[in-house]
């Protein structure tokens, strides 16, 4: 397991830049003996006078020269009582940049060290604050970009999912426990343990298991959002498309055909959904450096896309280009979408439907605002999102924790087929103890120190 460093640590919790008020987040054994070398109060002499969960008032000042650096509000939390389980005090200070460096820079010289990322977080969960699917909780509320997408963070963050995963380990505990004492004792009867019923106790485990696993891609649609790529010939109305989710002239929009030349990316809330659009190069063929690098860009975009968004322009007709693009997606979930219907129409309905009879079509015009409802309808079915409760259902949505249940199922699948061949309880306790360990991994009661040192390495330098 991680060593829990036993020095001070400080860093910026608030973003760079100007604001009314920046945050320095100090934490560890000597937080309030550092931060009394450069804070004068205007009722205390020191930080170790006052009660702990008291907010002060006063002044950074760098003593040695008699300079003073800043007004602030200081406020002081003891341990265990606080965030990351040590003594923690916190300096808000002006938000400017350079209020903010100077204070951390004095801290520094002081006695404290600069905070790596996510250093505070890693030791609210070393110290047993929090959990480690709660730690990982925190970030997905910070980067949450719909309020579906924050009420399933908060439910990780406030232990919803941790009480679940308990609630798995203390099943497969229970089943091991009772495995181990038939073994111990062969001749004896164990209360609670009838040998018949093994295979029904696993798979009910299994299920449980299951059931989690089949939150995983709408969990993952409301955190991560959804890779959506606009993709045709040039000149189809893409970035018209993408001016018209965003609510705005992101995207230029000319007539020359092959004006975009590189990605653009945004995130718009579709409902409660993150959506990813991308905007990409008209695919064609081109002699123009250029934009065939954009047609590149646009290939890759289409490999990692979850939703591809084709479209056709009404007046130009299906041409070989057009089914050349269809034939780069088709095996994507995709909708077709036919623009400009306020021109003269030169496509054939029924060929349309004959060309594309397993997609959704739709056909708008955004520059007349029309079929750009059932478009966005359309968005939504595709990807088989439903509503949901987070105060009665848990989603998961995180690839580690994904794959650490995957790894657990296998090994009761293991289980299952040892039990099945009638071997001896010894080798089924082996792949119990393996699905143990990994149920283990998301909360953080089995997981290795370089796995915890890659989780927090991802947080913010503050947080």
């Amino acid at each position: 397991m991680n060593i829990l460093k036993e020095d001070t640590i400080a860093a910026i919790s608030t973003p760079y830049g100007t604001g009314g008020v920046g945050k320095i987040r100090v934490s560890g054994p000597e937080a309030e003996i550092i931060v009394d070398k450069i804070f004068k109060m205007k009722k205390h002499k020191y930080l170790k006078d006052v009660d702990s969960h008291t907010v002060h008032y006063g002044y950074i000042i760098d003593k040695k020269i008699s300079r003073l650096i800043d007004e602030v509000i200081v406020t002081v939390m003891r341990r265990p009582r606080s965030f990351t389980g040590e003594n923690v005090v916190e300096i808000d200070c002006h938000g400017g940049i350079k209020p903010l460096e100077n204070v951390l820079e004095l801290l520094i010289k002081n006695g404290a060290r600069m905070a790596e990322p996510g250093e505070f977080s890693k030791r609210a969960f070393l110290n047993g604050r929090i959990d480690l699917a709660q730690a990982e909780g925190i970030m997905e509320v910070i980067n949450a970009r719909t309020e579906k997408g924050l009420d399933l963070s908060v439910a990780h963050l406030t232990g919803k999912l941790s009480n679940i995963i308990e609630g798995l380990r203390d099943d497969i505990i229970v089943l091991l426990s009772h495995l181990e004492a038939a073994i111990d004792f062969p001749e004896d009867e164990i209360e609670g343990f009838n040998s018949k019923e093994l295979g029904e106790r696993i798979n009910n485990i299994k299920e449980k298991i299951k059931t989690l696993l089949e939150t995983s891609r709408q969990g993952k649609i409301y955190q991560e959002g959804i890779k959506t790529v606009i993709v045709g010939k040039p000149n189809v109305g893409k970035s018209s498309l993408l001016n018209f989710f965003l609510e705005e002239k992101r995207a230029i929009v000319t007539e020359v055909p092959g004006t975009t030349r590189d990605i653009i990316a945004e995130y718009i809330n579709l409902k409660g959904i993150p959506l990813k659009i991308i905007d990409t190069a008209g695919i064609r063929e081109t002699e123009n450096l250029v934009e065939k690098i954009g047609v590149e860009k646009t290939r890759d975009s289409l490999n990692n896309a979850d939703l591809v968004l084709m479209m056709l322009d009404v007046n130009q007709g299906i041409t070989d280009e057009d089914l050349k693009v269809y034939d780069l997606i088709k095996e994507k979930p995709l909708i077709v979408i036919i623009n400009k219907t306020d021109l003269p129409n030169k496509i054939d309905r029924e060929k349309i439907d004959e060309y594309f009879l397993e997609h959704p079509i739709i056909w708008i015009s955004i520059k007349e605002e029309e079929g750009l409802n059932e478009l966005k309808d359309a968005i939504i079915n595709e990807v088989f999102i439903k509503e949901i409760n987070p105060d009665n259902e848990v989603f998961i949505s995180r690839a580690r924790h994904i794959n650490a249940l995957k790894r657990a199922l296998e090994s009761l699948d293991r289980v299952i087929e040892a039990y099945n061949n009638g071997m001896a309880y010894d080798f089924l306790t082996i792949d119990i103890k393996d699905s143990l360990n990994y149920i283990g991994e998301i909360t953080g009661e089995t997981v290795t120190e370089d796995i915890i040192d890659r989780i927090f390495s991802d947080f913010c330098l503050g947080k």
